[in-house]
This record gives C-alpha cells, sequence and structure tokens, in this order.
C-alpha cells in the first residue's frame, strides 16, 4: 500500500510517501511545498491546495495520514496552521483517500518509542526505518514520521479484528 504522510503548515508543508507490505516499509519521495508568506491567505491556501493535488496525482496513494495541530502560543499561528491542515485533510478526502490523524505525541512515539522524543531523535529514526532516503528537510521527516505511524495503526487494524480504525487511539 502506498501512504502519503503530511506535516502540515502555511508556510512550508512536508510530505513523504512510503511503501508498506505488511511489516516492510520503503521510501518512495519526500518534499516540501511552500507557499508565498507576501501572498494573501486564500492565494496561499489555493496554492498548497494545488501542490498536495499535485503530489497525490504524482504517487497515487491509497491512504493519506495528516499530522494534528498543537497549540502555539501565538492564536494567529495556530488558526492559520489548523487553515493548512484543513486543506491536507480536504484534498486527500477529495482524492478518495482514507484519512487517519495523528497527535504528535503519538507519532513520536511509534515511530522512536516515547512520545516526548526531540525532533532530531524523530528524523534519525525516520533514517534509520527507511534507509537510503534522502530527506528534504525537518517538514519532510515528520511527514514520513506519520505516514509510518500510520503504516504501523492499518497492520496492527489488519491483524486484530474489530479493532481501532487507524487515527482514533486517544492522544
Amino acid at each position: 500500500m502506498i501512504i502519503l504522510g503530511l506535516d502540515p503548515g502555511l508556510g512550508t508543508t512536508g510530505w513523504g510517501v512510503i511503501s508498506a507490505e505488511g511489516n516492510r516499509l520503503s521510501h518512495i519521495a519526500n518534499g516540501q511545498l511552500k507557499t508565498d508568506a507576501s501572498e494573501e491567505l486564500p492565494k496561499r491556501l489555493a496554492h498548497l491546495a494545488t501542490m498536495i493535488e499535485a503530489v497525490i496525482a504524482d504517487h497515487a496513494p491509497r491512504s493519506a495520514a495528516v499530522e494534528e495541530i498543537f497549540l502555539n502560543k501565538n492564536p494567529q499561528s495556530t488558526l492559520k496552521l489548523s487553515q493548512a491542515r484543513g486543506v491536507a485533510l480536504m484534498i486527500a478526502a477529495r482524492a478518495g483517500l482514507d484519512v487517519g490523524e495523528y497527535a504528535a505525541r503519538l507519532v513520536k512515539k511509534a515511530v522512536v518509542g516515547t512520545g516526548s522524543a526531540e525532533k532530531a531523535q524523530v528524523h534519525a529514526m525516520v533514517q534509520r526505518l527507511l534507509p537510503g532516503a534522502k530527506i528534504a528537510g525537518p517538514d519532510s521527516a515528520d511527514a514520513l514520521a506519520v505516514a509510518i505511524t500510520h503504516a504501523h495503526h492499518l497492520a496492527s487494524a489488519r491483524r486484530a479484528p474489530g479493532g481501532p480504525t487507524p487515527g482514533s487511539e486517544p492522544h
């Protein structure tokens, strides 16, 4: 199964595409989608939507996973992040993908083993789980971590009939 992971942001949205065959994961692609801070918000969101659509068209994932937002000290930043996340969710759903949503702590725990892991630890484990992958930056590493988390949860759900649906675990 091809899985798209997204780490949404208005300025930079990280994306990563992996293949999951049972417990075997392999890297397909990753990158960063950037919007121009000098443009108006509606144009930035529209541009982000177009770029996510292009990633989906290029890689034809069957499933997607999006990181949930965390609250910033700046409410305006949280609002903009929420809007970018909404675009990511809408485009994935509109493409007919099953979408999982995961809290950052859950992603860190799934990839590193502890929910309080540092970004550098997440990046290092993603590199270890996807050997040979050239990771475009921290946002891409986070997106790949979200995709890996989704793959693990899909595999667990398949092994446990009637188990939780991906992304529905408590955060």
